[in-house]
Formats: C-alpha cells, sequence, structure tokens
C-alpha cells in the first residue's frame, strides 16, 4: 500500500525535478522530500531520479511510474472525500480563496446557503488576488477558489465553469452615450476612461474582445485607475468618465444616474470558474460544498445575475 503523501511528494519532485522546488511547493524541508522519495524508491525496489551533479531526472522506472502515482492519488483523495461525505455529519472547515467580486457578491449567497443545509461545517472566504487565491489553493491553505482565468497554470488544478458575468460600459445618465443607448466601436478613444488595473478579470476580458475587433486596449484616454468595479460606477456616477464594469456588481449598486450604453454588434462577459487541485484532500465539508455547487449551480446563477442568467 502506497502512502498519498509519499506519492504527492513524488509527483511534484518529478515535475520540478529539484528537490528544494519541491520542498518549497509542499512546505516541507529539502531533507524531508529527499528522506520521502528515498523511502518510495526503497519500497519500490527501484530508483525514480538519476542524480548526477545536483541534477535530477526520472529513470525509466520513475517515468512509467509517475502517471500511476498520479492515479493512485486521485484515486485515494476521491474515495477518501465521498466515504466521509457520505456519513450523516458532515462537519469541518471550508476555506474558499476568491477576487474582490465574487467574494462580496458569490460567495455570501452560496455559503448562507451551504451553511444552512450543513450547520456542522464552518466557513471562511479569503479574498485576495486571482494569483494568490491559486496559489493558496496549491499550498493546501484553501479546498477550493473562484476564479476568472484558467490560463497558465498546470493540469493539477481543475476547473468548473460556474457563473457568466456580463462586463457592460456605463455613461452618467446625462452623457450623450447613454441618451443614445449604443455606440460604435470607433468612438470609443473619444471618451475619458476609468478602468480596473491590468490583471483585472473585467480589464482582461474587454482587452481581449477589443482586440478580436483589431482594437487595442492602450487607445483608449485612461484618466483614472480604481481598484474594484464598484469605485468605477461610483465614479462615473460623479461624471469622472465612463468605463466598463461588472454586471453583477451593477446589479447590486443602486446608481440612477448611470446609465448602460451597448458598443454596436459586440459582447462583454467574464467566465467565473470554480477551482480545485486534484492532489489536495478537501474532506468531508469540500466534498459536500463540490456536490451543492454542481447541483444547485443554476438555481445560484439566477441569484446573482436574475432569471436571465445564461447557463454554462
Amino acid at each position: 500500500m502506497f502512502d498519498p503523501h509519499q506519492l504527492r511528494v513524488f509527483i511534484v519532485a518529478a515535475e520540478t525535478l529539484n528537490f528544494s522546488q519541491a520542498a518549497r511547493k509542499l512546505n516541507l524541508s529539502q531533507p524531508a522530500v529527499t528522506q520521502t522519495i528515498q523511502s518510495l524508491e526503497a519500497q519500490l525496489g527501484k530508483a525514480l531520479f538519476h542524480r548526477q551533479q545536483r541534477k535530477l531526472a526520472l529513470t525509466e522506472e520513475g517515468q512509467a511510474f509517475l502517471p500511476v502515482a498520479h492515479q493512485l492519488v486521485a484515486l485515494n483523495i476521491r474515495a477518501r472525500d465521498l466515504v466521509e461525505a457520505s456519513r450523516d455529519q458532515v462537519n469541518g472547515q471550508l476555506i474558499i480563496a476568491c477576487s474582490t467580486t465574487p467574494g462580496k457578491y458569490v460567495l455570501p449567497v452560496i455559503l448562507s446557503q451551504f451553511l444552512a443545509r450543513y450547520p456542522r461545517v464552518s466557513a471562511q472566504c479569503l479574498v485576495v488576488s486571482r494569483a494568490a487565491a491559486l496559489e493558496a489553493l496549491e499550498s493546501g491553505h484553501a479546498q477550493f477558489a473562484f476564479s476568472s482565468s484558467i490560463e497558465e497554470f498546470d493540469h493539477h488544478y481543475e476547473f468548473f465553469p460556474f457563473l457568466t458575468d456580463p462586463v457592460h460600459l456605463i455613461a452618467p445618465e446625462n452623457h450623450p452615450w447613454a441618451r443614445r443607448g449604443e455606440i460604435d466601436l470607433e468612438e470609443l478613444p473619444r471618451e475619458r476612461f476609468i478602468l480596473r488595473e491590468d490583471t483585472a478579470g473585467t480589464y482582461c476580458v474587454v482587452k481581449s474582445e477589443l482586440a478580436k475587433r483589431g482594437f487595442n486596449i492602450y487607445d483608449l484616454p485612461v484618466v483614472l485607475r480604481m481598484g474594484n468595479s464598484e469605485a468605477i460606477a461610483i465614479a462615473v456616477s460623479q461624471g469622472a468618465g465612463v468605463g466598463f464594469v461588472s454586471g453583477m456588481v451593477l446589479r447590486h449598486l443602486y446608481l440612477p444616474n448611470v446609465a448602460v450604453v451597448r458598443v454596436r454588434g459586440m459582447t462583454f462577459e467574464q467566465q467565473i470558474y470554480m477551482c480545485r487541485h486534484r492532489l489536495n484532500p478537501t474532506g468531508s465539508a469540500g466534498a459536500a460544498f463540490w456536490r451543492f455547487i454542481t447541483v444547485e449551480r443554476e438555481s445560484i446563477q439566477r441569484q446573482m445575475l436574475g432569471e436571465s442568467a445564461p447557463v454554462v
């Protein structure tokens, strides 16, 4: 019987080919990683790594064992979660990392409903950047993360499309664009824009969609950068400029002097994903939460975005 911890250490070491890097990713000491690998090799009776002049490479046996190790870890985690979740008493702590918008408008609704169903569970929401949310997931500090991007992350992350959030262009109600309700793409550089930082989900969505039409977002005259969609909406309501904001945020704000403006022929949407790490156990609370999300997704979508919310 293989120890799941040994297998996970081997997997990370095999992918980094550096015991020091593996130790940092696993929050272990380098000697602990070395000892774990040696113990696994003794159990197998085979060397898994070539060690030459501080350089590592997988042996032929190591290459053959790597996919088996992946399967064994995944099966162990799913079996443990299934057994724990099947018991009548789902308990433990649930920690979810997410960016600002899901933390303010998605998780309060989800967790309120989930905790009402499972009163023996306690939950914590870590509101951080998208990158930090996935780092918390990889380190095991969170069981789940909500992210608006799935790019540039390794295959250990399992992304579940959860919610499609429209991104709206808004302007003050007395602005000429607001009175018309729709503009052409070529008109965008004529206005003063209030935008998020370059790494924000809404910014990336707008940048990508404009690029598909041959328009560079850097051609927009930016007069103000704000750290969240609420701040952009308020600044727009005060006449500071126009801006792109999350539809979910706009739906929860009362700003009667702000109007949505369509860009002819264009749709801006931000996909929000729920994510878990395949090598990390989630416990009975996590298994129940994942099942709850997959079953209740459409109902939660309607609450977030109204009855017309698109199902993804």
